[in-house]
């Protein structure tokens, strides 16, 4: 069994255990390129390793928790979380390391390295896998060359990969890696080049950085660019970068720097190096008869190139290559702290303005014509925030991803979610929301009489200052949203249900484990001054991505609410019967009819019988863990906001997924169990945040689960033990 194989060995029909990038590398060294050295760690070593280990078995079950087209990307993500921790915590068996060893010391005994992904299927004509596997870089030894191996190899099972084996149609079942390893060479001016401009066919495209290629791959360095005529190699334009950072080789990787003046302040290449780079990837077009995406380097004068494949977009790319949105999920710091300061300076500022806006609207009083105007307005306004969420807010959430992963690397925890304890806090709005409403059920908690009157309906004679406080919460956070009254002047019968049900538990929070303080200090301690930095920055990065990804929910549903409370309006004021605004249909056809007398439509649309009557007999559902700790007790299936007033303290709440608004009852339950996966949604946090078990990506959750069900659920393993309320009776 071929372990290990050099650039020489390599020819076509290995492509199956090289892998694409070996491969054409190899035919570049082979017709006399000039290529970094290198050898190729098969995809029989990647064989040996899972099944001697027994991974494999580990990966096909998390891989089988649900239907893997039916898995969300952030399922996917939590499931590529716990694969990665995998195979970084499982030891290379000794036979297969020494085999490894013998291979790569001749090699890189002394030399940096650079580690690559090389998967078979990757770099060819049909799709393209660049920046969805990784690399390292300025690797020094054995011992870490090969620790890296493993982390290319879980790069395998990493969420854009295996969203985009989906998207293609490769089975994930059968995918394999192997391993490029090369010399590293520092080079001082790096870029890529297209052969064909994949915008015009008749013109190649050079784009170019100081120093290492690391920050354009990655998006972080902005380069220059030149366009070039196609045939000729003449420039035909330069659009120059404002030169600001360069990558160099650092401790275990590259490192951001700022750029000497003297370099800033000149172009990476001139018109010798653009023409040595151009001819070179001109031969290597001709070479694998077919337009190249070449990476390439400088060392002083002498040009290398790092790799070669086809391009696989502008040429024949197949139309529903989403490659670029999968790779969108991954965002480098420095993109992320930019969009940080976009989202918390601007668009939150805004998004906080223009629902203030709305809420100070007098809408009640405009004629019909202008309050059907009034709710397309408000559509708009939410539609518009909407996309912004999704384009910016949503990509935000990676700074959780990426603190995650490096926490992940760097302490090799037992726990891979361990990571998330460090970002939790505390003054979330759906928490101080919460805290609100908590100091409501105190007050109803220490004063019998008043919950007395609460419970017989007696309203009109309470404490005037409570009533106040209700109702002004009430105003805020639940109004038109639960009742679609409008009306400040009442308490919701839903408001009164959950203060008494609140007022009977235990206000005191759970709290399990290490300390959040604990696990930050043993996390810093392992690093150096410099080191600690860069730490740092992720961590504070991490936990206000954490931070809004529950806020968000918050901000985007005021503007909801204010949208939802025209279209009450203008529902009230056409007598139209319809139980709940769930759809913009629906409130497009409010305002269509507002606006035209002879317009109408059925606004009732019948659910199907069958929609929540499956008869579902599992005794055991798999999800994913997502809150610590084992909960029991009655089931209640929450199917909208209106279910939560029958809540009683220490059920297990059982919904498609938690929204903001529906975290009022969250403190009293006994666990969470969702349709909905992902460690990172706003249920998994907020059950986390009061130390409550929770098992989120459980298929058909409401249909499989029914209210009065005796429920076990186990947090740690992601499994829900049903037993059926008709069995209990029999």
């Amino acid at each position: 069994m071929i372990l290990i194989i050099n650039l020489d060995q390599i020819n076509p029909s290995d492509q199956h255990i090289a892998g694409g990038k070996s491969l054409a590398l190899a035919r570049l060294h082979q017709s006399g390129f000039p290529v970094p050295k290198a050898v190729c760690i098969t995809t029989n070593a990647y064989d040996a390793f899972i099944s001697s280990t027994g991974l494999r078995t580990r990966i096909q079950m998390e891989i089988s928790r649900k239907d893997f087209s039916r898995m969300r990307w952030e399922e996917i993500w939590d499931a590529a979380l716990r694969i990665r921790n995998f195979f970084l915590k499982t030891p290379m068996p000794p036979a297969l390391e020494d085999q490894l060893r013998e291979g790569l010391a001749p090699v890189f005994k002394n030399p940096m390295a650079a580690v690559r992904s090389s998967a078979p299927g990757e770099d060819n004509r049909g799709s393209s896998f660049a920046g969805l596997h990784e690399s390292f870089v300025n690797i020094s030894g054995i011992d870490s060359i090969i620790d890296h191996v493993r982390l290319v190899w879980a790069s395998l099972w990493s969420d854009a990969a295996m969203l985009y084996r989906k998207e293609i149609g490769l089975d994930v079942n059968k995918s394999k890696m192997a391993v490029l390893v090369q010399e590293m060479i520092n080079g001082d001016r790096s870029g890529v080049i297209f052969t064909r401009n994949p915008a015009n066919n008749n013109e190649s495209v050079i784009e170019s950085v100081h120093g290492l290629n690391q920050g354009l791959v990655d998006g972080i360095i902005e380069p220059d660019r030149w366009i070039l005529d196609m045939k000729t190699g003449k420039i035909l334009s330069h659009t120059p970068a404002e030169r600001k950072n360069w990558m160099l080789a650092g401790p275990g990787g590259a490192v951001l720097k700022d750029l000497p003046a003297l370099k800033s302040g000149h172009p990476p290449l001139d018109a010798g190096d653009i023409r040595a780079v151009f001819d070179r990837a001109m031969a290597s077009e001709k070479l694998f008869d077919y337009p190249q995406d070449m990476e390439w380097t400088f060392k002083g004068s002498r040009l290398y190139v790092l790799q070669s494949r086809p391009i696989s977009t502008g040429i024949d790319a197949q139309k529903n290559d989403d490659r670029g949105w999968y790779l969108s999920l991954r965002r480098s710091l420095e993109n992320l702290k930019k969009l940080r300061i976009r989202i918390e300076q601007d668009l939150v500022v805004r998004m906080i303005r223009d629902a203030d806006a709305l809420a100070a609207e007098n809408i009640e009083s405009l004629p019909d014509q202008k309050l059907g105007g009034e709710i397309e307005r408000r559509m708009q306004i939410f539609q518009d925030w909407k996309k912004i969420y999704w384009d910016e807010f949503i990509p935000f959430a990676h700074g959780m991803r990426l603190f995650g992963q490096f926490y992940a690397d760097t302490m090799r925890p037992e726990d891979p979610y361990e990571f998330v304890q460090l970002l939790e806090t505390s003054d979330l709005q759906s928490i101080e929301r919460n805290r609100d409403l908590a100091e409501l059920a105190a007050t109803v908690r220490q004063n019998p009489e008043l919950k007395q009157k609460l419970r017989t309906g007696k309203l009109l004679d309470m404490d005037s200052g409570f009533t106040e406080k209700a109702k002004q919460f009430f105003h805020q956070y639940m109004e038109t949203e639960f009742t679609g009254s409008g009306r400040a002047d009442v308490l919701s019968e839903i408001l009164v249900s959950i203060i008494l049900e609140m007022s009977e538990a235990d206000p005191s929070k759970k709290t399990a484990g290490k300390s959040r303080s604990e696990l930050k200090a043993e996390f810093l301690a392992g690093f150096d001054a410099d080191a600690r930095g860069h730490a740092e920055d992720l961590l504070d990065l991490a936990r206000a991505s954490y931070r809004m990804r529950d806020d968000d929910n918050m901000f985007l549903g005021r503007i909801e609410r204010e949208m939802k409370r025209a279209a009450e309006t203008g529902k009230k004021r056409l007598g139209i019967n319809v139980a709940r605004l769930d759809s913009l249909e629906k409130i497009d056809a409010i305002a269509r009819s507002l606006k035209d007398p002879e317009y109408h439509t059925d606004f009732e649309t019948p659910v199907p019988e069958a929609q929540y009557g499956v008869d579902l007999q599992a005794r055991q559902l798999i999800g994913q863990p997502a809150g610590r700790g084992v909960g029991a007790g009655t089931a209640r299936v929450i199917r909208s906001r209106d279910d939560l007033g029958g809540f009683i303290r220490g059920e297990v709440l059982v919904c498609d997924a938690i929204d903001p608004n529906m975290t009022l009852v969250v403190p009293m339950a006994a666990a969470i169990v969702e349709r909905r996966g992902g460690m990172l949604i706003h249920g998994a946090i907020i059950a986390r945040e009061y130390g409550i078990p929770c098992v989120t990506g459980v298929p058909e959750a409401t249909a499989a689960i029914h209210t009065g069900d005796k429920l076990t659920v186990d947090g740690f393993l992601g499994i829900v033990t049903v037993e059926k309320a008709r069995d209990a009776n029999a």
